[in-house]
């Protein structure tokens, strides 16, 4: 659970690992389809990969340009 007690980068870090977690559940199997939900273009494992992508990012663009 995230509580207000926690900064910013720990909320992004355990975003991070959730979408990782996520993408190892829903990877494609020998037959190029998702092992859970049994599609060829996974729309959970895409927005996990959105949310890796929007975490790093933000990580890497410069301080003045975040906001």
């Amino acid at each position: 659970m995230t509580g207000p007690f926690l900064s910013l980068a720990q909320i992004r870090n355990r975003l991070i690992l959730t979408a990782r977690a996520v993408l190892r559940d829903h990877r494609a199997g020998p037959d190029g389809r998702c092992r859970v939900c049994r599609v060829p273009g996974c729309r959970v494992a895409t927005a996990a990969r959105n949310v890796i992508d929007a975490a790093t990012e933000i990580e890497l663009r410069p301080a003045d340009d975040r906001w």
